[in-house]
């Protein structure tokens, strides 16, 4: 399940919650509560393994790039000594094998930017979600404390009938 529909859900059973008379509290059901948050507790882990996932990928990609760069310079520099005896030859070998080693540093550099961005997109995605549900929370426990301001400025008594709420 996604972590903000289970918010939503901690949100809604923060906000219904029946006020406790003579006190600032509220009352919520702990198995619904333990319920939303092990099923938090599920999800949160899974998008974490995700951007972990993310990270491990670009790093194999960095690593193979860099493999490929230190392929492609060691395939330079053994057809550089082959053809070093003619002079023309060793400029063109030199060109060429800068050329490609210009190329693989591009190329390597270029994959490096792109998966920093994609791994950037989804951090990023996964601080959007945790930041929406902190604000979920601190909304919760606002209501609360406007719900028990209200019941202290009410003046609620055990005389009002709200003591049927406690079943008695």
């Amino acid at each position: 399940m996604d972590v903000l529909v289970l918010i939503d859900k901690l949100d809604d059973l923060v906000h219904n919650a029946k006020a406790v008379p003579l006190t600032d509290q509220v009352r919520i059901d702990r198995e619904e509560i333990y319920d939303i948050l092990d099923q938090m507790r599920a999800t949160i882990p899974e998008e974490i393994k995700q951007a972990r996932w993310i990270v491990k990928e670009r790093q194999e990609m960095l690593a193979e790039a860099k493999r490929e760069v230190d392929r492609l310079l060691a395939e330079a520099r053994e057809q550089a000594v082959r053809e070093a005896s003619q002079t023309e030859i060793v400029k063109i070998a030199e060109h060429q094998a800068q050329d490609i080693v210009d190329e693989a540093r591009r190329q390597a550099r270029e994959t490096r930017l792109e998966m920093e961005d994609w791994a950037d997109g989804i951090l990023s995605t996964l601080e959007v979600n945790l930041d929406k549900f902190l604000s979920a929370v601190k909304r919760g426990r606002e209501r609360l404390h406007e719900r028990s301001q209200e019941t202290v400025i009410a003046g609620i008594g055990p005389t009002d009938g709200a003591s049927d709420d406690l079943g008695y």
